[in-house]
């Protein structure tokens, strides 16, 4: 919660941060990019280590540490400062997010994850949702610093909570994950921070650009080496088990076409509202508000549907309702009332909502032991890479914000979002390649309350 509530309250912080520090245009977009290379980068490597040095301790760190930056960036005399910070920041957040999920692995046997990970879905729906509200009253109250203090107390909460766990090991897991390898993290983090910092640059400067297609040139080629790399490797950083696995890749590639087509839909239904119909933020944000409402109580209801139905029907259910949801938002105008464009905004999130539940579901449960830290930063880093994706091409389909009429926004979003809804179809493929309901238990689940001994649970009810 604290990384999604921290995540949403920045957008409403930054005009008042670029007036206060006098900071560029560019400069106030570095403090949102920063953190994202750095976490991006990151993930698969903090996942590891939490299956090498274990995952209460790797939250402990990174609870602490993300309170500590955002003290720094709330003292902050200028704008390099915070970019800085929001590195560290970044840093932080990848030791938070994968050690969630392995814990949740390690606490839960696979047949009784869901009301826990539908409960994480939930709780991140809601942060998302409460962060523009809250930050919007932080920032007319306090000033913009006031949003990052709120992340001191909620970090220390973190941390208290990590002393006081007694989290039960799963025997084996320390010696089935391996010592690490530093060149194949290293290769992972140098692709994935050009990749990132290639398709943060479309908004500004296009797909065309030189630094663009320069910088996805660089990331397919470390890309290649990393795979080179870890074919030889003795000790690759994602193990061959977790490689391997179908449930978790077609996984990984669901999470990322979905998610890069939600967030698409997102990026240019916010701008059409804004910049064509000239509503403000606040407004904007009620709009979209059924989109979280529908992620908070849908995420339930889809670990539910995940038990009867199974990943795959669950899957592709979830899927369609985001590409019906980008679709109908294509069809929207000017002309189009709040209640209409509520119910696309409903589509989406109850479908994204489901994809998660479904996606977290399988990869947590068909982790193999000792490595449900690098399998939960592989879903982590899908989750990440796959807005970043949606907002390029978006960005690459749309005009200049503010020079052109309404009318004209009407016809490049209806043309960004139908590119948008067919991004989010290719999920349907990997999504198909999902296990189907099981008939009786999972194979192996002899153990009530040891995840160690239970065989991979591909149906059970989940979430991010």
């Amino acid at each position: 919660m604290i990384v999604a509530l921290d995540g949403s309250v920045l957008f409403v912080a930054q005009p008042s941060l670029q007036r206060d520090l006098s900071a560029s245009l560019a400069q106030v977009q570095w403090t949102s990019t920063a953190y994202l290379l750095t976490v991006a980068s990151l993930l698969v490597l903090a996942g590891r280590l939490g299956d090498r040095y274990g995952h209460t301790r790797l939250l402990l760190i990174g609870s602490l540490g993300f309170g500590a930056a955002s003290a720094g960036i709330a003292v902050a005399p200028s704008v390099g400062w915070v970019i800085a910070l929001r590195a560290v920041q970044g840093v932080c957040g990848a030791l938070l997010q994968p050690a969630t999920l392995a814990l949740l692995r390690q606490v839960y046997p696979p047949d009784r994850l869901g009301p826990p990970v539908a409960l994480r879905t939930s709780a991140i729906g809601a942060a998302a949702a409460a962060g523009p509200l809250l930050g919007g009253f932080l920032v007319e109250e306090f000033g913009w610093r006031s949003v990052f203090v709120i992340n001191v107390p909620a970090a220390l909460v973190i941390g208290l909570f990590c002393l006081a766990a007694r989290v039960p090991a799963a025997r084996g897991d320390r010696d089935a994950s391996p010592r690490l390898e530093a060149g194949g993290a290293l290769l992972l983090a140098v692709a994935l921070a050009l990749l990132v910092n290639a398709l943060a640059g479309v908004e500004l400067h296009g797909w065309a650009d030189g630094r663009t297609v320069g910088g996805l040139l660089a990331s397919s080629a470390a890309a290649a080496v990393l795979v080179r790399h870890e074919r030889r490797s003795h000790h690759p950083l994602v193990p061959a088990a977790v490689a391997r696995s179908v449930p978790v890749t077609a996984s990984m590639a669901m999470l990322l076409f979905t998610a890069s087509g939600m967030f698409g839909a997102l990026f240019v239904s916010t701008y059409f509202l804004q910049y064509a119909l000239g509503l403000d933020p606040l407004d904007s944000v009620l709009r979209s508000l059924p989109l979280t409402a529908m992620m908070i109580v849908g995420a339930p209801l889809a670990g539910r549907l995940l038990r009867v139905l199974g990943a795959r029907t669950t899957a592709l259910g979830g899927v369609l309702l985001v590409v019906l949801g980008t679709g109908w938002l294509a069809g929207t105008g000017s002309g189009t009332g709040p209640v209409a464009m509520g119910g696309a905004f409903a589509l989406l999130g109850a479908g994204y909502a489901t994809v998660m539940v479904t996606a977290t579901g399988t990869v947590v449960g068909d982790a193999p032991a000792g490595y449900a830290g690098v399998v939960g930063g592989l879903k982590q880093t899908a989750v990440n890479i796959g807005p970043v994706l949606g907002i390029a091409v978006a960005a690459g389909l749309l005009p200049a914000a503010g020079g052109v009429r309404a009318q004209q926004w009407e016809g490049a979003m209806g043309t960004a979002l139908l590119v948008l809804a067919a991004t989010a179809a290719l999920a349907l493929v990997p999504a198909a390649l999902l296990p189907g309901a099981r008939t009786g238990p999972p194979p192996g689940d002899t153990g009530r309350g040891r995840p160690e001994k239970a065989a991979p649970c591909l149906t059970s009810p989940s979430e991010v």
